[in-house]
């Protein structure tokens, strides 16, 4: 898989990119990973990427054209200059694009190569969200002063889905969000800690057993924090009947 971002600060990927699980998946030679600078690409001698709007109003727009030959380049830098190849989806990171979820995650590591743009200013010009972005993603309803620290976020959650990435493959498959219900709670040696002992069920060495607690503790844990996820989650008919039972016996207590 082939991950690019367009940003005007590169440096800040360097750590990100070089380090722990990424770091490996490069290593590994699972993911290549690739930040450039389209103020390289600006086209006058002052190296400006952004203007004044039409119009007039606040801030700064960034301009089209050095961020269009910024993906052309990185295209043909990457050998995806010709029509017959898979087009790379290019996203643009900006408050008004799709909350990024897991499912999202789960739709882009799909792709062959990835290309994020990271914004700064007051926003895009219109024409890159019309004619070059293929999506459009944000992290949450709240404006940072880039798009670099969403585009990091975005690009872990899906590098690590990838195959190989993880150590236990197992591991990305029963995320939080991934099996549509909040992960169940973990725990490790000591068995016991000042005090705190670890549920005698994970120590009793019945596989079904646990497996049949994790679930109940899932469903436990999303009923209290995220009980909205309930309505779309996958759940047998005497799992319904179950938590319904929870929230009829929590409603009665507190009346």
């Amino acid at each position: 898989m082939k991950v690019d971002v367009l940003t005007l600060f590169p440096e800040m990927f360097d750590g990100v990119f070089g380090a722990s699980i990424l770091g490996k998946a490069q290593t590994k030679g699972l993911v290549s990973l690739g930040a450039t600078n389209f103020r390289n690409y600006a086209t006058n001698k002052h190296n400006t990427v952004d203007d004044a709007p039409y119009g007039g109003g606040g801030g700064m727009v960034l301009k089209p054209d050095p961020i269009f030959a910024a993906v052309e380049d990185v295209l043909e830098q990457r050998g995806e200059a010709a029509a017959t190849m898979k087009a790379p989806r290019i996203i643009l990171m900006c408050p008004q694009g799709e909350t990024f979820t897991q499912k999202k995650a789960e739709e882009l590591v799909q792709e062959d190569h990835l290309i994020f743009i990271c914004g700064h200013y007051e926003g895009y010009d219109e024409r890159i969200r019309e004619f070059l972005v293929t999506d459009e993603l944000s992290i949450g309803d709240y404006v940072l002063t880039g798009g670099e620290l969403p585009a990091m976020v975005a690009i872990d959650s899906i590098v690590r889905l990838i195959p190989g990435v993880l150590g236990n493959e197992t591991s990305a498959v029963t995320d939080s969000f991934s099996t549509g219900l909040l992960e169940y709670p973990h725990y490790t040696r000591p068995p016991e800690f000042r005090g705190m002992k670890v549920p005698d069920m994970l120590l009793s060495g019945h596989h079904l057993n646990i497996e049949a607690w994790r679930r109940e503790q899932s469903l436990l844990r999303t009923l209290e924090r995220r009980p909205e996820m309930l309505e779309t989650a996958d759940l047998t008919d005497k799992e319904r009947i179950w938590l319904k039972k929870i929230r009829s016996n929590r409603k009665n207590s507190t009346e």
